[in-house]
């Protein structure tokens, strides 16, 4: 059957007449007149090839065709009903419904871990998909639903796109215990003189920690430069490298890796993070169920 050739309508007919089992009834139903009715269902018998009800006494009962047809037909209208319906709630517990996250190695660390703890005891049946670092073609992912939600320091700031910021950061230091050239506490000196591993910048804009410095006509010993954080601590372990990182960030490294943490010697100012969606998604029940969880999660850490 060729769906493009079909009214739809009928669907609403043949549903109408098979709960009431009568086509007076179903025109009330329905709002149409009897004679209305009696057309729609002739025409959706010829589609169909089946008589689909026949009379006994003052009851239109259904053949053998129309019964198989119901449930289906049923099914397809309620999905209908609901992809109309603005307020329904999302039934989280029961859902086996797909998100994608697009993060960086902050948010991987920081914030998905904690996020698939409250999962796996609130939804088990969903299923969280967790991307690398935003890319060049985040806003055409995000606009098409390829991608639900993505968690950066920097906010795209274009028409349709919103920003929230769920938490702020700063920075501390790392090092291997007992490293020889850092005491009890991390001097500017020091932290000049020492090789660092940093980051590599997503942008052109300097990091944090530089701008800082350059303002004071100062720069970093940077001798290495990697992709990721995680590379970071584990160079710093086996070395006398230091890294400077954001500080929630740190403080798991500190602690899987057995490193010392330090201040900073100099004042930065914190950086925000930002959870970042597309208007298409923002009405959708789903989306503002995971959406407002995450929002409160991370501004609990």
């Amino acid at each position: 059957m060729n769906l493009r050739s079909m009214d739809l309508n009928l669907l609403l007919i043949f549903d109408a007449v098979y709960a009431e089992r009568s086509i007076s009834k179903a025109a009330v139903r329905l709002n149409l007149s009897q004679p209305a009715v009696s057309n729609a269902l002739g025409r959706l018998r010829e589609t169909i090839g089946d008589q689909l009800f026949f009379r006994e006494g003052n009851s239109m009962l259904p053949t053998t065709r129309a019964k198989s047809l119901r449930d289906p037909i049923r099914q397809a209208l309620d999905l209908i009903e609901r992809g109309f319906r603005t307020d329904q709630a999302f039934d989280f517990a029961q859902s086996n419904r797909r998100f994608v996250i697009a993060v960086g190695d902050y948010g991987e660390a920081v914030i998905i871990p904690r996020i698939i703890d409250w999962i796996t005891e609130a939804a088990p049946g969903i299923h969280i998909h967790v991307r690398s670092a935003p890319s060049a073609q985040l806003k055409q992912e995000l606009r098409e639903g390829n991608v639900d939600f993505a968690m950066d320091y920097f906010t795209l700031e274009e028409p349709g796109f919103h920003n929230k910021c769920v938490l702020t950061d700063n920075l501390v230091s790392l090092s291997r215990v007992g490293h020889p050239g850092i005491g009890e506490q991390l001097s500017l000196a020091t932290y000049l003189a020492l090789s660092h591993v940093v980051i590599e910048p997503r942008h052109e804009m300097l990091p944090m920690i530089d701008l800082a410095l350059a303002k004071r006509g100062l720069k970093r010993n940077i001798v290495l430069t990697v992709p990721h954080f995680l590379s970071m601590p584990v160079l710093v372990q086996s070395s006398n490298l230091i890294c400077t990182l954001p500080r929630r960030m740190a403080f798991l490294y500190s602690d899987h890796f057995r490193l010392r943490s330090y201040e900073l010697p100099l004042k930065t100012p914190n950086f925000p993070a930002y959870l970042i969606w597309h208007e298409s998604v923002a009405s959708d029940p789903g989306h503002i169920w995971l959406r407002n969880h995450l929002i409160a999660l991370c501004q609990s850490l």
